[in-house]
């Protein structure tokens, strides 16, 4: 567990979830459960923070995006269960330009107290999202996203923030005994969010990688050779059964919202006919996506 040894060394570890799973209604596919290895963590950060300092996350909401202020109040309540503190900036839309986030971040960046900064996803139309998450100083970027930190998650290094939902994931597949090491992966995706970070820790882990999207030819022919499938194409229930091997482990990073107003991830769920594990949606990738901000904060903290 190469991509792991930050957070070990600073007292974090991986549970063995392993003989304690459950399974879906009626199948044979286990739930991996990341709802309750988030809660884990949470619990590691409120042990591990006696005698250190409380880390800070700062976190930047620009816009009116009712979605977005829903994911700053699950972050900013996980940041309370462990103890820790959260900053919070709101700016209007109307106020949402290059320059005044531009201030705000150089503020954060210069104020010792916070350990982390955080700029909500996605930035009202017409602002850069690649210059303003690049003016973020790499040993605060805790989302792990800064083209520094992606760059040394390229090169092997793995000393830096690590993208958190592909932290979660890796998380999630060994605490379930799920080793991909020369497993067949396929990605789907290639953002710089979820499916180029995931793809590295894959390769970290001496998976054997293959990374498809939008312009993939043959995508289900490809998906059926996957022992490990990961679904971040961003399309509702686009994974069927049909692209399922017999026995593949599949995590699902997408979540939308149905016209019935249920939620639902990038897979189909008949794909527990085929799947001998699966993230549920919600309650899989989503929490640890935030326990991992989390722990990268407190990295950032207790790591300096």
């Amino acid at each position: 567990m190469k991509f792991f040894k930050r957070a070990r060394d600073s007292g974090f570890i991986i549970p063995d979830f392993s003989n304690s799973v459950k399974y879906f209604d009626n199948t044979n596919c286990k739930i991996l459960d990341g709802k309750l290895l988030s809660s884990h963590f949470v619990t590691q950060a409120q042990n591990l923070r006696s005698g250190r300092k409380i880390p800070c996350l700062a976190v930047i909401l620009a816009g009116d995006n009712p979605a977005s202020q829903v994911y700053v109040n699950n972050k900013i309540k996980i940041f309370k269960e462990a103890g820790f503190e959260s900053q919070s900036f709101f700016i209007s839309k109307e106020e949402s330009t290059e320059k005044k986030l531009f201030q705000t971040i150089d503020m954060l960046n210069k104020d010792n107290n916070v350990d982390g900064i955080l700029v909500q996803l996605p930035l009202p139309n017409g602002l850069n999202t690649e210059n303003i998450l690049n003016r973020i100083l790499p040993q605060k970027d805790v989302d792990g996203f800064l083209a520094h930190n992606l760059g040394t998650l390229a090169t092997g290094e793995l000393n830096s923030a690590i993208a958190c939902t592909p932290f979660g994931v890796m998380a999630l597949l060994y605490a379930y005994g799920i080793d991909p090491s020369g497993k067949n992966t396929v990605v789907i995706g290639r953002s710089n969010i979820v499916g180029k970070p995931m793809s590295l820790l894959l390769l970290s882990a001496d998976a054997t990688v293959t990374i498809a999207h939008s312009k993939t030819k043959n995508l289900i022919q490809i998906c059926q050779n996957a022992d490990i499938l990961v679904a971040a194409a961003g399309q509702p229930e686009m994974v069927t059964k049909d692209f399922i091997k017999k026995d593949a482990v599949v995590i699902d990073v997408g979540i939308h919202r149905k016209e019935n107003g249920k939620l639902c991830g990038d897979t189909h769920q008949n794909i527990k006919e085929m799947a001998s594990a699966l993230t549920p949606v919600p309650g899989g990738v989503g929490p640890m996506t935030i326990a991992m901000l989390m722990l990268n904060t407190a990295l950032a903290s207790w790591n300096k």
